[in-house]
C-alpha cells in the first residue's frame, strides 16, 4: 500500500507539474512558436521536456551534420514540419567546392521511414538526387503539403513531374535558385496543373527551367487558390491571358521583357495587365521603356524587387515615389543616394530594405549616380523608422551615418553592411564609434554583418562589438581588427552569439581557438583567411566534447595561401563526418 501511495504521489506530481495539468500545459505549448522560447521551456524539468517533445510541430536543423535523423526522431517524434540546412552560407558565393557534401539521402531515408506526421519539408543548400525524391514521394505523397528545395542541386525535371503527379495535396512547391537537370522539359508544369487543384505557391524563380505560356495558363486555370507564382524567363506579352485568369494572384516574379535570342526595341506593352489582388512584384530585364506598366498598380504594391532590371537612378526614383505602401524593397545600388532619399520620403511603412551590389562589368546596368554613401544611409534611417531588416552595399560611410542608424532604426533585428572597394578613399576612418553607437541603439538586433576594408574597424571597435552585442545570435565580420587582441576582446562579450563567420581577418589559429572557447553560446564557426601555424596544432586548443573541426582547402593542386584557407567548426551529436571529400580534412575528432 505504501508503494502504491508513493507511486500515486509521483504521478500526481507529474500531472500537476508546477500547478499546471498536462492537458493545459500541452495547449499552452501549442501557442509557443519561437524556438528559443521552446528551448527554454524544455529545460525547466524532464517532464516539461517530454511535453515539449510530443507537442513540437516544427524544427529547424541549422547544420545537417550536427545531429542524425534517428536522434532527431527520438527527440521529436511528432514533427509535422522540418527545415534542414547543409552547406555553409559561403557556398552561395562559390567559396566552398561543389563536392563539399550535404547529401540529403540519409535524411530522406529516415524521414520517409519514421516521421509519420511529416507534412512540410524544407531542404536548403543540399544535394537531392532523383532517387531521394522517389523515396520521399513513395512514403509521403498522400500527406505532403509543402516541399521546398531551396538552392539545392542533383535532381531533374522528371522527378518534379513525379512530385506533381503524386502529391495531390501539395500547396507549396519551392525551387528558387536550385540547379535542376533537363531544364528544357516543362512537362512537370502540365502534370502539376492537371493533378493538383489546391496549389497556392509555385516558385522556380532564378532557375533555368523552361516554362511555356500554354502550361502556365493551364496551371492558373486549374489551381484556383494560386496566390504566389514565381517563374523563370517568359516573354511578358505571352502572359497577358495568365494574369487575366489568375484573379487571386498576390505575388508574381519572373517573366521577361526580351524575347529569347532577339533584340526588342520600343515594343508596345500597353496590353500588359496585372490582377487587382497583386501586391508583390519582381520583373526581369525591365527597362525605361517598359516601366510605365507598373504605374497604374504602384500604389497597391507592398513588395517590389528591382534587382534584375535595366533601370537607372532616375527610373528608380519615378517608380518608388508612386509606391507609398511598400513594406519590402529590393534593389541594386544603382538606386543611389538620390533614390534612397526618395525611399525615405515616400515609403514610411517600409520594413525590409535590401540594396545589392550592381554588376560592375556591365555599364549598361549602372548609372553615374548609382553610388550609395552616408547621405543615403542617413536619409533612410531618419525616414523609415519601421525597418526591421536592412542589408546595404555602400561605397562610402561615416561614423555619423552609423550613429543615425542607431538613433532612428530602433526596430532593426537584422542589419548588414558591406563597404565596397570602388572608391580609393573613405571619408572617415576608423568607424569604431559609429559601430558602438549603432549597437547601443539597435537593442533588438539578432543578426549583424559588417564586411568592410582593413582599417575601418580596429581592435577597439571589436571590443565595442563584444560589449554591446548582448542579443546578437549571428554575426559576419569581414576585414576587421588589427591583431589577435581584437577577436579576443570581442569574445569576452557576445553572450548570445551562436554562429560566427569571419572572412579576411587574418587572426592567428591560437586566437581563433581561444575566442571559440570564450564565446560560451557558440555553436558554429566558419573562417576564411587566418594565420596558420606550421602544423595546425594551435587549432586543437578549441577541442571540447561534441566539437567538430574541419580544414577546407579550396585548391587541391599546390600550396594554399593563408587568405584562402578555411576552418569550419561546429557542435555535433553525430560525431565526425564520414563523407568528407579530398578538399575537407577532419581535424577533430581524428580518425
Amino acid at each position: 500500500m505504501g508503494g502504491e501511495a508513493q507511486a500515486g504521489e509521483r504521478q500526481l506530481g507529474r500531472v500537476l507539474s508546477f500547478g499546471i495539468p498536462d492537458t493545459a500545459l500541452g495547449l499552452v505549448m501549442g501557442y509557443v512558436e519561437d524556438p528559443w522560447d521552446r528551448d527554454a521551456i524544455s529545460l525547466v524539468c524532464r517532464h516539461w521536456c517530454r511535453v515539449d517533445a510530443l507537442s513540437r510541430k516544427h524544427v529547424t536543423v541549422a547544420m545537417a551534420y550536427s545531429t542524425t535523423p534517428e536522434r532527431l526522431f527520438r527527440r521529436f517524434p511528432c514533427l509535422e514540419s522540418l527545415k534542414l540546412k547543409a552547406k555553409p552560407r559561403a557556398a552561395m558565393f562559390n567559396l566552398i567546392s561543389d563536392d563539399w557534401g550535404g547529401s540529403a539521402s540519409p535524411w530522406i531515408r529516415q524521414l520517409s521511414a519514421t516521421f509519420h506526421f511529416l507534412k512540410k519539408l524544407h531542404l536548403r543548400r543540399m544535394i537531392v538526387s532523383d532517387d531521394d525524391i522517389s523515396v520521399l514521394v513513395r512514403a509521403k505523397a498522400h500527406m505532403l503539403v509543402s516541399l521546398k528545395l531551396d538552392r539545392c542541386s542533383g535532381f531533374s525535371t522528371p522527378s518534379l513531374a513525379l512530385v506533381a503527379r503524386s502529391c495531390k495535396k501539395l500547396e507549396t512547391l519551392f525551387l528558387e535558385e536550385s540547379a535542376i537537370a533537363e531544364k528544357e522539359n516543362d512537362e512537370w508544369i502540365r502534370e502539376l496543373a492537371t493533378n493538383n487543384s489546391v496549389l497556392e505557391t509555385l516558385n522556380f524563380f532564378l532557375t533555368d527551367l523552361r516554362a511555356s505560356p500554354e502550361y502556365l495558363n493551364l496551371l492558373v486555370r486549374n489551381c484556383q487558390r494560386l496566390k504566389t507564382l514565381k517563374i523563370s524567363e517568359c516573354f511578358m506579352p505571352d502572359l497577358t491571358g495568365l494574369f487575366r485568369t489568375a484573379q487571386t494572384l498576390q505575388e508574381f516574379a519572373g517573366g521577361s521583357f526580351e524575347e529569347p535570342d532577339q533584340q526588342v526595341v520600343n515594343r508596345n506593352y500597353e496590353n500588359c495587365y496585372f490582377p487587382p489582388s497583386l501586391h508583390c512584384l519582381s520583373l526581369l530585364y525591365m527597362g525605361t521603356n517598359e516601366m510605365q506598366i507598373l504605374f497604374p498598380y504602384s500604389a497597391a504594391l507592398k513588395k517590389l524587387d528591382l534587382q534584375f532590371t535595366f533601370l537607372n537612378t532616375e527610373d528608380h526614383c519615378q517608380i518608388v515615389q508612386r509606391c507609398p505602401n511598400l513594406e519590402t524593397l529590393e534593389v541594386r545600388d544603382v538606386i543611389g543616394d538620390r533614390g534612397l532619399q526618395v525611399v525615405a520620403q515616400t515609403c514610411k511603412k517600409l520594413r525590409r530594405l535590401r540594396v545589392e551590389r550592381g554588376d560592375d562589368d556591365h555599364g549598361g546596368l549602372e548609372d553615374e549616380q548609382g553610388r550609395i554613401s552616408q547621405v543615403g544611409v542617413m536619409a533612410v534611417a531618419q525616414g523609415c523608422p519601421e525597418l526591421t531588416y536592412w542589408a546595404i552595399h555602400v561605397s562610402d560611410i561615416t561614423n555619423a551615418a552609423l550613429e543615425t542608424v542607431g538613433t532612428f532604426s530602433r526596430n532593426l533585428n537584422d542589419f548588414r553592411l558591406v563597404l565596397l572597394d570602388r572608391e580609393a578613399h573613405i571619408t572617415e576612418l576608423p568607424l569604431d564609434n559609429g559601430v558602438r553607437a549603432l549597437l547601443r541603439g539597435c537593442t533588438k538586433l539578432r543578426r549583424f554583418a559588417f564586411y568592410v576594408r582593413p582599417g575601418v574597424l580596429t581592435d577597439v571597435g571589436l571590443g565595442y562589438v563584444g560589449e554591446f552585442s548582448k542579443s546578437i545570435r549571428y554575426m559576419l565580420l569581414g576585414n576587421v581588427g588589427e591583431s589577435d587582441n581584437g577577436i579576443l576582446q570581442l569574445s569576452r562579450g557576445c553572450p548570445s552569439l551562436q554562429k560566427l563567420e569571419l572572412r579576411g581577418c587574418l587572426f592567428s589559429e591560437h586566437a581563433l581557438a581561444m575566442a571559440a572557447l570564450q564565446l560560451k553560446s557558440l555553436r558554429y564557426l566558419w573562417v576564411q583567411g587566418y594565420r596558420a601555424s606550421p602544423t595546425g596544432a594551435d587549432l586543437m586548443a578549441m577541442v571540447r566534447p561534441f566539437w567538430n573541426i574541419e580544414f577546407i582547402a579550396p585548391e587541391q593542386n599546390g600550396p594554399c595561401p593563408d587568405f584562402r584557407k578555411q576552418i569550419l567548426a561546429y557542435y555535433s551529436l553525430a560525431g565526425r563526418r564520414t563523407d568528407c571529400p579530398p578538399s575537407v580534412t577532419p581535424l577533430y575528432p581524428a580518425f
